[in-house]
């Protein structure tokens, strides 16, 4: 109904890459980190990091049916630390540089992102400001032809390899949305340093840093758009994010799914297979429901989306149900393994601890509750 030939060719190059070059390197990359540069560019030359992009820039020029396809695809990837490091090159750190940067912008940084010739990351969490943007500290004061940013960022991902960062400052001392500016910052400016490496529960195959500024001179032109908007960037920037996070989850929702069934078929116990026993057979039959309407839900959304429609209510819905549902997925297919999901040679061990991120990370579960509620005037 929604996918042709052309649709299903795509998502076949996309899963021979992931089975060839992402799954039998993941046990190796849980303990090292994925070495973003070289997957990066391998992912750049086939055409995986501009899926809508324009092709002046070195991108596909096709619509969100394909973008969703790439995200359903990275699904299939055993663990979520590099589809979320890949998800930041192309969900997070480069639409705003896409839909309001220059041309400059566009040709400096954009066009190496999706070539894969640079590594970029999001840098708006800081210390004392997560869910609520609008508490940052960090601070951009126009100097002549720079901006000279001080302060500091927390729980970047890709921050210990990203070449660029699209950063969220306040270039005022206004308690108004219109004193925030988004910069793009090369990583290798003097005064940015790396203060920490940040060791995390799970995503344990993509990295985390601790970012600090120390007069970081960013030149002017690496200003997003007008000075002043930056927040109202972000939040649109926002609704890529968490779509993001929607398609994979449907997805590695039913590979665990079928991996517990497969462990149920062979597993012994008082003399017969547990997938026998109906109250796990019709637990699964539960999840497999919720993740199809979750599925539903996202193709709503990109029809939404395809009609350039706000899907602002639509996206946080689908966020806050996806991360439930991963969280009590993963969980339950443990459960189901018993002592050997406890151990972590097991994959669903690894997705046991990535899942609780979901809840978190691009927008809290009650952030998520928070706008919706706003939005229905509750």
């Amino acid at each position: 109904m929604y996918f042709d030939e052309t649709h299903q060719a795509f998502r076949e190059s996309v899963r021979r890459f992931i089975d060839k070059e992402i799954n039998p390197n993941m046990d190796t990359w849980e303990e090292t980190t994925a070495p973003l540069h070289e997957l990066f560019k391998k992912m750049g030359s086939l055409g995986f990091l501009g899926i809508r992009y324009d092709p002046k820039y070195g991108g596909q020029g096709l619509d969100y049916w394909f973008e969703t396809i790439l995200l359903e695809e990275l699904g299939h990837i055993h663990g979520l630390g590099v589809p979320t490091a890949i998800a930041v090159q192309t969900n997070l750190a480069t639409p705003a540089i896409d839909m309001f940067g220059s041309e400059y912008l566009k040709e400096t940084y954009l066009k190496p992102a999706i070539a894969g010739d640079m590594v970029s990351a999001i840098a708006v969490t800081e210390p004392d400001a997560g869910s609520d943007v609008f508490a940052i500290r960090t601070k951009a004061v126009k100097n002549n032809d720079h901006y000279v940013l001080n302060g500091s960022k927390t729980y970047i991902t890709n921050g210990n390899q990203a070449d660029f960062l699209t950063l969220l400052a306040k270039t005022s001392d206004d308690s108004n949305y219109h004193s925030f500016g988004l910069f793009v910052v090369p990583t290798n400016l003097p005064g940015l340093t790396i203060s920490k490496k940040l060791d995390k529960l799970g995503l344990r195959s993509s990295d985390t840093a601790e970012l600090f500024f120390d007069n970081v001179m960013v030149p002017a032109e690496n200003i997003i758009g007008e000075e002043g908007e930056g927040f109202i960037y972000q939040m649109k920037q926002f609704q890529h994010e968490r779509f993001a996070t929607l398609p994979g989850t449907y997805v590695m929702v039913r590979d665990m799914i079928d991996m517990t069934a497969d462990y149920l078929r062979q597993r012994i116990v008082f003399g017969k297979p547990l997938i026998v026993r109906q109250v796990l057979r019709h637990r699964m039959v539960d999840w497999l429901m919720d993740a199809e309407c979750l599925k539903q839900l996202t193709y709503h959304i990109v029809r939404m989306k395809m009609q350039d429609l706000d899907v602002t209510r639509e996206v946080s819905m689908g966020k806050l149900i996806a991360g439930r549902l991963i969280r009590t997925v993963a969980d339950g297919c443990l459960q189901m393994y018993g002592g050997m999901g406890f151990m972590s040679e097991t994959i669903i061990s690894r997705y046991f601890r990535d899942a609780r991120i979901m809840s978190i990370g691009g927008g809290a579960d009650e952030i998520m509750s928070e706008i919706i509620s706003k939005i229905e005037g509750f």
